[in-house]
């Protein structure tokens, strides 16, 4: 997929308007986190505007996604998340680091992995869940509405 955005060939799916997360914790220490994402893309002649609730940023921003691109590729209902790995690349700048994320994705037959890279991890994880989605799409043969 890397390649083929370089060379401008990366299979238009969907294109991405914005996103954003917001976690929120309501209470004291022991008291669990919630996060929320909305994501905003256009996909099928439509602009898709979708939230997603999750017990972190990451997760969120997998439900958001998921629930908008059901509506134009529901292809997609058999994809899930299997595992979600976070490695620190240049480990002596603490939280300024660059940080890599791959993602493990099923369709319940074939499993494949993705990865996304930058010094913020959300968004790595993000360019991961997209990259994710897209190949597996493609896997299964679907064009892009």
């Amino acid at each position: 997929l890397l390649v083929e955005e370089l060379e401008g060939a990366r299979p238009g799916y969907f294109r991405v308007e914005s996103w954003r997360t917001i976690v929120e914790r309501n209470g004291g220490r022991g008291t669990p986190a919630t996060a929320e994402a909305t994501v905003k893309l256009h996909a099928g002649g439509e602009r898709i505007v979708s939230t997603g609730e999750g017990n972190g940023p990451v997760n969120a921003l997998d439900h958001a996604l998921r629930h908008a691109l059901l509506r134009v590729y529901p292809e997609l209902e058999g994809f899930e998340l299997i595992d979600f790995k976070v490695r620190i690349l240049d480990q002596m700048q603490g939280t300024d680091a660059v940080t890599r994320v791959l993602i493990e994705t099923t369709d319940g037959e074939t499993s494949w992995s993705t990865v996304g890279v930058g010094p913020n991890l959300i968004e790595a994880s993000w360019e991961a869940l997209t990259d994710s989605a897209i190949w597996g799409l493609r896997h299964r043969g679907v064009l892009a509405r």
